[in-house]
């Protein structure tokens, strides 16, 4: 298992739409700590039309949304394990994955991407002080003495596998394991909530406690 999962809690204070087609980059701090979010809205996998599956919602259990709010700013390590915090969309409860729907496509037919809803959630969130994001995924960094890519700050730092770590094969299937599922939670100043959650079309849910693919 290759992912370093938890879950990072901070204020959204940039974003960047077009650095890189297959991500949206966020920026956040948590504290003295800058982060940089790189959420999926593509896969790099030449499929059509789409290869992002989705879910959104705007309210979560309780358990949930008191568990995050009790977090301090950061990178919260979490353990794969049931019962906590961590995400597993197969058999948490928490994603209906019968639900989940491919990125729609534009009215010309090719491939749109999730950038639209992250960019009005983001936007959202930067005008609303007071406002939380939560980013479930892998931590990399602090990548000392090396600026981030897009953003600049120094160390580099951030979380990525912003999507279902579970159900891939092939090159992706040493990122498999249960409970460390990726998902990305804003929670605004208002008491509101918007959440995203992401699988490629490429993974299947049907897996063994492992995670892997049930032949």
């Amino acid at each position: 298992m290759a992912v370093n999962y938890g879950v990072l809690k901070g204020t959204v204070t940039g974003h960047l739409r077009n650095a890189d087609d297959d991500h949206y980059q966020i920026l956040v701090h948590a504290g003295t700590t800058v982060f940089r979010i790189a959420s999926n809205v593509k896969s790099s996998a030449p499929h059509a039309p789409s290869t992002v599956l989705f879910e959104e919602r705007d309210t979560l259990p309780d358990t949930l949304t008191s568990g995050l709010a009790a977090l301090t700013p950061g990178f919260t390590k979490l353990p794969s394990t049931p019962g906590g915090l961590s995400i597993d969309y197969v058999r948490g409860g928490l994603v209906d994955t019968k639900a989940m729907t491919p990125v729609p496509a534009d009215a010309t037919g090719t491939t749109n991407d999730l950038k639209d809803k992250l960019e009005s959630a983001v936007v959202a969130a930067m005008s609303m002080e007071g406002s939380i994001i939560y980013a479930f995924g892998s931590r990399w960094g602090p990548e000392e003495n090396k600026p981030d890519q897009y953003f600049k700050f120094v160390p580099g730092n951030g979380v990525h596998d912003i999507h279902m770590n579970q159900g891939n094969s092939g090159q992706y299937a040493q990122d498999n394991g249960a409970y460390q599922d990726g998902a990305l939670m804003i929670a605004y100043a208002d008491n509101t909530w918007r959440a995203f959650f992401f699988a490629f079309q490429s993974q299947t849910f049907d897996t063994d406690d492992q995670g892997n693919p049930i032949a």
